[in-house]
């Protein structure tokens, strides 16, 4: 047995005792869990923490991936983009180079994320240094997590001290553009109920992009304690701090993304910078009544710093060679205070097996935020256009008074209750709803300082009671193979999921409402071969899109989403590991008119057609292969379907030699190909340009 999937093996052992077999009520079920979670490399994760309770992912009648903290070492990725790359149904947005920021089934969201299932929603991007794993649940299903998730959510689970053993891994890594990564996991047995546990990254940022730079740490000590057999704390602390060059990408022409102009940057270096500053504090006590009851409870509270300021290009004439820039800064603070609840119960009721979810969860969370526009002395104006060179000559500027000083604070509470009902060996129901009560009041300095002449005076509040269902029918011809229907619900307050956006039009309309059909199949061919399907439909009521004629203006829209999906994920022979998926997605607005006439326009950011593989083969005790290939059809960059990203396949590769039982190399090449492409995009002039081929070399030592 290799050295990477005797990890794995020993990883999935704890993951399954620590984490779910507390809630199973039989001994048979627990080694059942455990059998199918001992499967080494990509199919080690069997059970999803994002679904709340033990439930084999086999019977939950919803699409989830999960990607292994393997997978993300074996391609060398850092971020929440790369892992999205190689998901199905998700497509990856911009950001404006400041914040992760994704499309799941049609619904792009910069809010839809959580660590350990409690929301972490400010925008920025997200380390994956001190995960076990990322969860992504598709579909709009409000009952596990809440208002927001219309095409699903992505889940972080992180690394806890572990009170079975010490060890250390330090590793590094370096790429060819100069990009370099530096990480350390250690864990430090202190007794037989104590461990501490250590995850740092020190990452410096470059790629191919002119002036393109930045430096990123974080550091996350965890602590356990085993309270008594049955009760277990976890308390863990995260600081994340980031300082980088804002890059938002090249212009348009003619409907296509500006060609030739791989490296350079269309803004101002010294200007284009976000800082974000991050704490993250949690406190879980996990605790088993009975063999047949167990809850956990946990506290987070979150501390945000976030600014950036950059100009970027609206316009691009290549034949007057001109281009056009806007600019503005932004500035954001929050702190978020949230406590969840969760009771599990395995029980027979009146001859029947019940799978019971109950819980609460309660936040508040307050939001401080200024944006002022950039003003140029030569146009008297926060937009200018200018003759192009590289780099630009940009005229002077300076920062307008603020045009937007609010500060939201929103409290929120629910309730939420689900079973699922084994009637018999072949058949189970899953049925549940939660109740949400979600409350906004918002101080609008402008206003106040505008006076209530215009039927705006400042204050603005808004709250909304939403009751959101699930429902799912499982038919199970074997215990490997399930076919399911599921129809689940959420909603969205008509703040924005970042609370900014309430107005006295906005604070009277109902939540925007999303509505979640789907069909599917899974299937453990084998002990170590999984094969998922799912076609699906989400419907999008009284939503919101970016204005395609004014990027900082949002517009009404109804939305929907047709799809199928496809996961093939496991080991097929002793040697191989694979990870594949397909996915055709296809959308549109709904009861849009322009002069009595459909305007109905294709819904952005999703390409029809995603193909991706990853592949590991095992050639010796020493050495590993990797290959890897994305492939992703063209995407509309906007909603106004002026501009078209091409269609785009990049193809990747690794070699991996364990050279002693301690160090591991590992090589890393990205776009072998060369192809030039354009990943994705914020509007139809901020377009981000993919990376050319380059190699990244690693090394990971344990003792």
């Amino acid at each position: 047995m290799n050295k990477r999937l005797s990890t794995s093996l020993s990883l999935a052992v704890s993951v399954a005792s620590t984490q779910f077999a507390l809630g199973a009520n039989t001994a048979t079920e627990t080694n059942e869990i455990e059998q199918v979670l001992v499967r080494g490399a990509y199919f080690g994760q069997q059970v999803a923490s994002g679904a709340k309770t033990p439930t084999l992912l086999v019977n939950v009648p919803q699409s989830i991936s999960i990607m292994s903290a393997d997978q993300m070492q074996d391609q060398a990725m850092t971020s929440i983009a790369e892992v999205m790359q190689y998901t199905p149904g998700v497509s990856i947005g911009q950001g404006e180079d400041h914040r992760d920021q994704i499309t799941l089934r049609g619904q792009n969201t910069t809010a839809d994320f959580f660590v350990d299932g409690l929301r972490d929603d400010v925008q920025y991007f997200r380390p994956l240094y001190n995960l076990e794993r990322v969860e992504i649940l598709r579909g709009s299903n409000a009952l596990l997590f809440g208002r927001g998730g219309g095409g699903g959510v992505v889940n972080r689970v992180t690394k806890v001290a572990d009170t079975q053993d010490s060890f250390t891994t330090v590793g590094a890594n370096i790429d060819s553009f100069g990009a370099t990564l530096a990480t350390l996991d250690t864990n430090v047995r202190i007794s037989d109920n104590q461990a501490l546990r250590i995850n740092g990254m020190l990452q410096g940022i470059e790629n191919h992009r002119d002036f393109k730079d930045g430096e990123r740490w974080a550091i996350n000590p965890t602590y356990t304690l085993k309270l008594a057999d049955s009760t277990q704390l976890v308390a863990s602390w995260e600081t994340i701090d980031d300082d980088r060059i804002v890059d938002r990408g090249v212009p348009s022409t003619n409907g296509r993304p500006v060609t030739g102009f791989t490296e350079t940057f269309f803004g101002d270096p010294n200007l284009n910078q976000a800082t974000f500053e991050g704490d993250i504090v949690r406190l879980r006590l996990d605790h088993r009544f009975s063999s047949s009851w167990t809850s956990n409870a946990t506290v987070q509270w979150a501390d945000y710093d976030k600014y950036y300021e950059n100009l970027y290009p609206i316009g691009f004439n290549d034949i007057d060679n001109i281009v056009a820039l806007d600019g503005y800064y932004d500035a954001q603070a929050r702190e978020n205070l949230l406590a969840q609840f969760n009771l599990v119960g395995q029980v027979d009721w009146l001859g029947l097996g019940h799978t019971v979810l109950a819980g609460v969860e309660t936040g508040k969370q307050k939001t401080d935020n200024e944006r002022a526009d950039v003003r140029f002395f030569d146009s008297n104006d926060d937009q200018i256009t200018l003759a192009f060179s590289d780099p630009l000559a940009i005229p002077g500027y300076e920062f307008t008074a603020p045009v937007r000083d609010r500060n939201s604070e929103v409290t929120f509470s629910s309730a939420f209750l689900q079973d699922e009902i084994a009637l018999n060996e072949h058949w189970i129901v899953v049925a549940g709803a939660r109740i949400d009560r979600f409350e906004i009041d918002v101080v609008d300095a402008i206003e106040i300082n505008n006076g209530a002449a215009d039927g705006n005076d400042g204050f603005l509040s808004s709250s909304d009671t939403e009751v959101s269902p699930r429902a799912g029918l499982i038919y199970k011809p074997s215990e490997d193979l399930s076919f399911y229907l599921s129809y689940s619900k959420s909603f969205l307050p008509r703040s924005g999921d970042q609370f900014l956006t309430l107005t006295p039009t906005t604070a009277s309309l109902a939540p925007e409402q999303f509505e979640n059909q789907e069909v599917g199949f899974k299937w453990n061919i084998a002990d170590n071969f999984s094969l998922a399907a799912s076609l699906f439909e989400i419907t999008r009521d009284n939503g919101t899109a970016v204005d395609p004629n004014d990027p900082e203006r949002s517009v009404l829209t109804g939305t929907e989403t047709r799809g199928l999906e496809l996961q093939v994920m496991g080991t097929p022979t002793d040697r191989l590991s694979l990870n594949a998926s397909y996915s055709f997605l296809e959308g549109e607005e709904l009861g849009q008119f322009d002069n009595g006439v459909a305007a109905n326009q294709d819904l952005a950011q999703l390409p029809r057609h995603k193909v991706t593989l990853w592949a590991d083969y095992t050639l010796n005790s020493q050495w590993r292969g990797g290959f890897g290939v994305v492939h992703q059809s063209e995407q509309y960059a906007t909603l106004s379907n002026a501009v078209t990203l091409p269609s785009f396949t990049r193809v990747d590769a690794a070699l991996f030699w364990d050279a002693t039982n301690e160090l591991s190399l590992q090589l890393n090449a990205e776009n072998l190909l060369d192809e030039d492409y354009f990943p994705d995009s914020h509007n139809d002039n901020n377009i981000s340009v993919g990376r050319p081929f380059n190699v990244a070399v690693g090394a990971t030592y344990r003792f």
